[in-house]
């Protein structure tokens, strides 16, 4: 089970940091994605990490700005979220798979968490 935590409500310019606790046993080979979903909008991908810490991956709206890393002591992933934007404001969703082959796609996912919503005021 994946838990998203760490949304709430900030003003533009400034920094949030989203947490994915995942329960039960975890892989080296998980790729652990966050996904968010604006209202009126398609699901969009944010970032992706392979969970033994290697290569991350970045949407194009939010790279330089955000950091995708992993815990595994906590069995935690982390989004960390600067220079945010009223456009960076959704719902954001935390998801695990080790059978991924397009960290892009949220349905690849095998495990997927309850959102955590992100608003960003102008």
């Amino acid at each position: 089970q994946l838990q998203a935590s760490g949304g709430g409500l900030v003003q533009a310019g400034g920094s949030l940091r989203l947490s994915c606790a995942a329960s039960g046993r975890t892989s080296s080979r998980y790729i652990m994605g966050w996904f968010r979903q604006a209202p009126g909008k398609e699901r969009e991908f944010v970032a992706a990490i392979i969970w033994s810490g290697g290569s991350t991956y970045y949407g194009d709206s939010v790279k330089g700005r955000f950091t995708i890393s992993t815990d595994s002591a906590k069995n935690a992933v982390y989004l960390q979220m600067n220079s945010l934007k009223p456009e960076d404001t959704a719902d954001y969703y935390c998801a695990a798979g080790d059978r991924v082959t397009r960290v892009t796609m949220y349905y690849e996912y095998d495990y997927r968490g309850q959102g955590t919503q992100v608003t960003v005021s102008s």
